[in-house]
């Protein structure tokens, strides 16, 4: 009777595990005034930046770029720097949000074609 009541508590705790599924509204954000923050060099930065439905300008350091964006659908799209400075800067940027909450969002960013990827969290302020 124990070994029954032990494998139907592990079958429910899977079964409510399998069925969670994390927010995922991603049309909140595809326009705004954002913020992101990273370690750079072991200090902490902000960078700040205004996204329209095709544009994204960014200020990071006293510095402005502005760069086209093109969605892929509503959780991913594509950053192109509109002005570069140099090769890197020309390489497109493919960004897939994964999660949403109240005002932030969780995504997953590398560069178009390449399968090394980083995450980071951004938040929106307006």
């Amino acid at each position: 009777m124990n070994r029954i009541f032990s494998l139907l508590t592990i079958i429910l705790i899977f079964l409510f595990n399998s069925c969670y599924s994390p927010e995922r509204d991603c049309s909140r954000f595809k326009t705004g005034t954002f913020e992101f923050e990273t370690y750079l060099n072991g200090e902490m930065v902000k960078s700040t930046f205004v996204r329209t439905d095709s544009i994204e300008i960014d200020r990071f350091q006293d510095k402005t770029d502005t760069s086209s964006v093109r969605w892929i659908n509503d959780c991913e799209y594509i950053v192109k720097n509109l002005k570069p400075k140099n090769r890197a800067e020309q390489q497109p940027l493919h960004i897939k949000i994964l999660t949403t909450d109240k005002n932030s969002y969780t995504f997953e960013y590398g560069l178009v074609g390449e399968s090394n990827k980083q995450r980071g969290t951004v938040r929106k302020v307006e």
